[in-house]
């Protein structure tokens, strides 16, 4: 068998698309925590070194800045508002722990997979549904919704290479020699 399509190989290409995925979803919680600094340095640059963008896409800048006021206001009156990104970022974290499952044993653990597929469909209706209802540009809508899709992406393909995984492997059990190969049932005679 080709060693580059064999279950080492494909276990490594699982392993590797599992490692970029988790560290995307710890990147992506990480982030929540400082939310309000986040916001302001993204608002200053946009009126600094990121100029030209602001100028291209007007409603970004000013995006930026209501939400850059707004978050420094419920930061100054009312900072137990944003422990609700404290838990939106912890969420990422424990989500990110739920993939070294599959990462230890695909074949057993591709429910995860499958819920983090799941997951990413989610995402769309979500932003449709609560972006109008929490006053979100439809662009930004956009924004958000392609993280579903970018997300979906990689579990796609790790869930196609685990399922050849478990192909190969049930292969390789059959082929192996004292294997049990079942039979027809027998039957007595009459």
């Amino acid at each position: 068998m080709n060693d580059t399509n064999g279950p080492r190989a494909l276990l490594k290409r699982i392993r590797v698309w599992l490692v970029v995925f988790i560290v995307c979803l710890v990147l992506s919680g990480a982030t929540a925590f400082p939310l309000v600094t986040e916001v302001r340095l993204a608002d200053g640059a946009l009126d600094g070194w990121a100029a030209p963008l602001a100028d291209a896409f007007p409603g970004l800048a000013e995006w930026s800045s209501r939400v850059r006021t707004g978050l420094e206001g419920a930061d100054a009156r009312a900072p137990y508002l944003l422990y609700g990104t404290d838990w939106l970022a912890f969420a990422h974290l424990v989500i990110a722990v739920a993939f070294y499952g599959p990462y230890r044993d695909p074949v057993r653990n591709i429910w995860v997979i499958e819920f983090g597929m799941i997951a990413c469909v989610g995402i769309i209706p979500l932003a449709l549904i609560c972006g109008p209802i929490r006053g979100i540009p439809f662009w930004w809508s956009v924004i958000d919704m392609s993280f579903g899709v970018l997300g979906i992406l990689p579990l796609l393909a790790v869930r196609r290479l685990i399922k050849r995984l478990e192909a190969l492997e049930a292969l390789e059990a059959a082929e192996a020699p004292g294997a049990v190969t079942p039979t027809a049932p027998r039957t007595s005679p009459a």
